[in-house]
């Protein structure tokens, strides 16, 4: 996958395209100027038609950024509190067509796995957050829950500059890899991906 430097906004056509190819949404750019095309490309992917983000394992071994969100209570978390068991972080968001289909497949995985895994779906949403309930409320998820990360703390530490970005870390809080663009986490793919360090012990 080329490296983009999204801080040049004069690059902001090329970002849209790369962030097209990947399943994915550009980060950088408010959901109003999210390319045009990219909510309906989205929507048409439907669970039938798999999305196939990047794989990156570029960062594999590196400990996860202490840098804090908030829970679903609104309390300040960090990835340290969730040591014991290999996290896979989801970085989302609810203009980010992408992001919404993969989300009930992440639902899926984490009830598939919830002995295994612990499944966080981190909202970037800066200025949108009173949609985040509505949207979970409306799409009935079961098994995950509506984390925030107003700062964009994660997303800045990650760099990878588009949505969705999903990072799995083992039981350690050491990085396995990270996936960069939709997902179908109910496909043989992803199952592949994730067993070795779901089989670990401890």
């Amino acid at each position: 996958m080329p490296i983009v430097h999204l801080s040049r906004r004069s690059l902001w056509p090329v970002v849209a395209l790369a962030a097209l190819a990947t399943g994915a949404c550009d980060r950088q750019s408010p959901a109003g100027e999210q390319p045009a095309g990219a909510e309906k490309t989205a929507e048409k992917a439907g669970p039938d038609v798999p999305l196939s983000g990047t794989l990156d394992i570029s960062q594999r071994g590196k400990a996860a950024p202490d840098v804090s969100f908030k829970d679903p209570d609104g309390k300040t978390v960090t990835l340290a509190a969730f040591k014991g068991k290999p996290v896979l972080v989801n970085l989302w968001a609810t203009w980010c067509g992408p992001c919404v289909v993969e989300m009930p497949t992440l639902d899926a995985l984490a009830a598939r796995e919830k002995d295994r895994l612990v499944v966080l779906t981190v909202s970037q949403d800066m200025q949108d957050l009173d949609k985040i309930a509505p949207f979970f409320a409306e799409k009935g998820f079961k098994n995950l829950q509506p984390y925030t990360d107003q700062e964009n703390n994660l997303g800045f530490s990650y760099q990878t500059g588009v949505m969705p970005t999903t990072v799995l870390y083992d039981a350690q809080g050491k990085e396995v890899w990270r996936m960069i663009g939709g997902m179908d986490w109910n496909g043989t793919r992803a199952s592949a991906l994730m067993e070795e360090t779901l089989a670990a012990k401890g």
